[in-house]
C-alpha cells in the first residue's frame, strides 16, 4: 500500500485533504464498511459526505445501474428527452413530492451541489430583480463563488482569490444569547437607517452539519417562512447534506410543516454515489430562458438511473422509519456515554460531539481511524466529531461505531 500512496504525494495537488484525515488506500466498498489494501475494515460513519446514505453498493441500486449499462443506455444526453430522465421524473413526482403536497417543476443544473445552489441564487435574482441574498453564519453551501459568497468557513473564502459579494450574513440562532435573529433580520428590512436592502432571498440549512450539527428549530424554520411571506423574499433551503431522509424525512423540512420557494438537492439524490442535482422550484419562479443555466454533464443518466432505484429502495424499506429508530439508539448511547463536558447534538442521523478545540477532535477522529472507523470533523475550528452513518446500517455495527468513536474520546482525554 505504501507504493501506491507515494503516487499521491507524487502527482496529486496539495489541495486533497480527506485522504490525510485517512491515510490508506481504500478499493473496496460494502454497506456501511470500506477496505484497504491491507485488508482493513472499517466502519463508515462518513457516508461520502452524505452521498451513500443507502450504504456502499447497495445491491438494489447496483442491479438497477448494470441493467442500464448491460442495455447500453443513452449515457450522455446533456438536457435531452430520455427515457432514464421521464422515468425518474415521474416516480420522484408522483411518489415522492405530491405525496407530501408538494408542487414543484424540477431543474437539472450540472451535477454537484454547488451548481444547484448558483442556479437558486440566479433564479431568485432573475425573479425578484434584488442582487443581495441573506444566509446565516456557520454556513456551508459550495465553493463555486456564488455558494462561496454564502459559505463562511474562513479558509475556504480565503481560496477564491476575488471579492465575495451580494451576500449578507446573519447570526445564527444559536450564536447570542438573548438576540432574536428574526427580528434582527426584520429591522434591517424596515429601519430606513439599517444600510441593507431588502434581499433576493433567505438561503438556509435546516441543520448546519459543516458549521457542527446546529439543528434548527422547527419554530425557527417556521419565522423564517413567515418573514419571507411578510417581505416578498424567496425563502431556498439547501438540502444538499441533509436531505434524502438524513433527518428522518425525505425532505429535511417537513418536520417544521413549510414549504420552501425554491430547495436543492444533491448527494444522495443520486442513490450510490454518483454526481446528480436539482432544483426543485415553485412554477411561478421558473423564469429561465432555455438555455440560460446550463452545461455539458447537466443530464447525468446513470446517476438518474440510481436515483430513481434509490426513491425505490428508500421508500420500500421504510427508510424513514429506520432512521427515526436509530436516532434514538444514537442519542441515548451519546448521552450516556460521552463525557457531560462536551456537547452532543444532532437529529435522524446527523450528529455531532462539540469537544475542548479542533486538536483534539483531530486526536479524536485520528484514534478512531486508527481503532477501524471513518468519522470527521466539523464546526468552528473543527473541534466537533461529526457522525453520519448510512440510514441503512444495522443496529450492531451502528453500536460498535458508536463505542468506537465513545473509547477515542476516553483515550483522548
Amino acid at each position: 500500500m505504501d507504493n501506491k500512496k507515494q503516487i499521491f504525494e507524487k502527482y496529486e495537488s496539495n489541495v486533497r485533504s480527506y485522504c490525510r484525515s485517512f491515510p490508506s488506500v481504500f478499493y473496496k466498498a460494502k454497506g456501511p464498511f470500506l477496505y484497504d489494501l491491507d485488508g482493513k475494515e472499517y466502519i463508515d460513519f462518513f457516508c461520502g459526505a452524505g452521498s451513500v446514505n443507502y450504504g456502499h453498493n447497495n445491491d438494489y441500486i447496483k442491479d438497477k445501474m448494470i441493467k442500464f449499462l448491460e442495455n447500453d443506455g443513452y449515457m450522455h444526453a446533456l438536457d435531452m428527452m430520455t427515457e432514464a430522465k421521464a422515468d425518474f421524473i415521474e416516480f420522484f413526482q408522483e411518489n415522492v413530492l405530491k405525496p407530501r403536497g408538494l408542487d414543484y417543476k424540477i431543474l437539472f443544473p450540472n451535477p454537484t451541489g454547488t451548481n444547484a445552489i448558483e442556479a437558486a441564487l440566479k433564479l431568485a435574482r432573475k425573479y425578484t430583480g434584488r442582487t443581495d441574498v441573506w444566509c446565516l453564519m456557520g454556513c456551508f453551501h459550495g465553493m463555486t463563488l456564488g455558494a462561496l459568497a454564502l459559505t463562511t468557513d474562513a479558509d475556504s473564502r480565503e481560496g477564491a482569490g476575488v471579492p465575495l459579494n451580494n451576500v449578507v450574513h446573519i447570526p445564527a440562532p444559536y450564536m447570542f444569547s438573548g438576540l432574536d435573529t428574526i427580528e434582527y433580520m426584520e429591522t434591517l428590512i424596515t429601519d430606513d437607517h439599517s444600510g441593507y436592502a431588502l434581499p433576493a432571498a433567505i438561503v438556509i440549512e435546516t441543520v448546519q452539519a459543516e458549521g457542527g450539527i446546529h439543528v434548527m428549530s422547527n419554530e425557527y424554520l417556521q419565522a423564517v417562512r413567515a418573514l419571507c411571506d411578510k417581505y416578498g423574499i424567496l425563502l431556498i433551503i439547501d438540502d444538499i447534506q441533509v436531505g434524502c431522509a438524513r433527518t428522518g424525512t425525505y425532505f429535511s423540512f417537513e418536520r417544521a410543516g413549510i414549504k420552501p420557494d425554491i430547495f436543492v438537492m444533491a448527494k444522495s439524490i443520486g442513490g450510490a454515489g454518483l454526481p446528480f442535482a436539482v432544483v426543485l422550484t415553485k412554477e411561478e419562479y421558473d423564469v429561465f430562458t432555455p438555455g440560460q443555466h446550463n452545461g455539458t454533464f447537466r443530464g447525468n443518466q446513470l446517476a438518474m438511473v440510481a436515483a430513481k432505484a434509490g426513491l425505490e429502495y428508500m421508500l420500500a424499506e421504510k427508510v424513514e422509519e429506520q432512521v427515526a429508530k436509530k436516532e434514538a439508539i444514537v442519542k441515548d448511547y451519546l448521552t450516556a456515554n460521552v463525557p457531560s463536558q462536551f456537547k452532543v447534538r444532532g437529529i435522524g442521523l446527523i450528529w455531532g460531539i462539540e469537544v475542548a478545540d479542533g486538536a483534539m477532535c483531530a486526536k479524536i477522529t485520528t484514534k478512531c481511524f486508527e481503532n477501524g472507523l471513518i468519522a470527521e470533523k466539523a464546526g468552528r475550528g473543527n473541534n466537533v466529531v461529526k457522525i453520519m452513518p448510512p440510514l441503512v446500517i444495522d443496529e450492531e455495527t451502528l453500536i460498535k461505531g458508536l463505542s468506537i468513536v465513545v473509547e477515542a474520546i476516553k483515550e483522548v482525554m
